[in-house]
This record gives structure tokens, C-alpha cells and sequence, in this order.
């Protein structure tokens, strides 16, 4: 990684008040060669500049952190992708059990690369449907705008232990959204390192 895009990534992860260290800075160093190589043939971002994987990717999933209760020990990355935002939670809080849930079977064969990569223990790529879980229970369930809120509670009931969080990062008509729902909620609006961006992270607890 450049030296300023190290600098980008340490200074954004430090404003969150996250962990930047060296170990932490060298695995984000690999997922991002990593993911710029898998990307040419796969096609797992439309962002192809560097930077912008930095802020919008790595940063943006690093959000997801602030939102996510002390006491989490498990989270469910719901449409995982290339990582986010599981893969990132996973190098910024190895202590955590992360399931990364993809149907992409391209996608799946990335993360698993990925899990060569780095020395995530802990980290399980499933090849699926959320519908088509079974047998799992967290205390945390996460997605990057792929539902509506309503549609992911209904969604991801069956993984959630009782007690449990959702958490989802919406954009401006995010209001629209959770005013329809009948589950206890709340709303944390969170500025993204380096952009003039907001984003709200709703918490919602079925």
C-alpha cells in the first residue's frame, strides 16, 4: 500500500477511535492487493481506484463497529460480497466469530482466499441464501444497504439470538424506512473519515 493510502486508512480508522495498528494496517495492505487482483476477472467492486476501496469499502464497513454492542461476540455478514462489511470487522476485531453469507459462488471463492490470506480463525464463508441457513445463532446480524429494514428483520429472524441486533447503514431516506417498523430501533449518525458523507447506522432489535 502507498504511503498516503496508509495514511488515509490509519487517520480514518483512527477517528473512529479503532484500532490502527502495524498488524492491522498490514492485513488491510493485503486485502486491498488482494482484492484489485480478484477484481480485474471478477468483478467484486465497481470501484476500481485505491482510494476510493480505502474510504468507501474499508472505512465505510469500518462503521459498522461503533454500532455494534460491547457485549457481541458472533456477527452475521448478510451479503458478504468481497468482505464488507464482515471481512472488515473480522481484521479490526479478531476477538469476534464472523459468518460471511454469500450465494456468489465467485465471491465465496474470494473470501475463502482471503481467509488463506490472513489469519482470521474464527471467520466461516457460507455459500447461501440467507433463507437457506441453518443452525446458526448470533448476536449480530449486518448488511450493507441489501434490504429494507422491514425485509431484513423478517429476513434474518431465524439467525438472530433472542436479544440479538440487527444492524444495517442507510442513506438519507433511511426515516421512510423505519417508520413502518414495529421493532425497537434507534439511529446513530456517523460522519465518514475523509468524506463529506453521513451515514446512519440503524440498530434495530427485534
Amino acid at each position: 500500500m502507498k504511503p498516503d493510502l496508509k495514511k488515509l486508512l490509519a487517520d480514518g480508522l483512527g477517528k473512529l477511535g479503532l484500532d490502527c495498528s502495524e498488524r492491522v494496517l498490514s492485513a488491510f495492505d493485503i486485502y486491498l492487493a488482494e482484492l484489485m487482483r480478484w477484481n480485474k476477472a471478477y468483478n467484486l467492486t465497481s470501484i476500481r481506484n485505491e482510494r476510493d476501496v480505502i474510504t468507501s469499502h474499508f472505512l465505510d464497513s469500518a462503521l459498522y463497529l461503533k454500532a455494534l454492542p460491547v457485549a457481541a461476540k458472533s456477527v452475521a455478514d448478510i451479503g458478504s460480497g468481497g468482505g464488507f462489511p464482515g471481512l472488515v470487522i473480522k481484521i479490526l476485531r479478531p476477538d469476534l466469530t464472523v459468518h460471511l453469507i454469500e450465494p456468489s459462488g465467485k465471491k465465496c471463492a474470494f473470501l475463502r482466499n482471503m481467509l488463506r490470506k490472513l489469519p482470521l480463525e474464527g471467520t466461516h464463508v457460507h455459500e447461501a441464501r440467507l433463507e437457506e441457513v441453518k443452525d446458526m445463532q448470533v448476536d449480530a446480524a449486518v448488511t450493507r444497504a441489501l434490504f429494507s429494514a422491514g425485509d431484513f428483520v423478517k429476513m434474518s429472524a431465524h439467525i438472530l439470538k433472542p436479544g440479538g441486533t440487527l444492524i444495517l447503514s442507510k442513506g438519507p431516506k433511511y426515516k421512510e424506512e423505519i417508520e413502518a417498523l414495529a421493532s425497537a430501533h434507534s439511529v446513530i449518525d456517523m460522519k465518514l473519515p475523509g468524506e463529506d458523507i453521513v451515514r446512519h447506522m440503524v440498530i434495530i432489535t427485534p
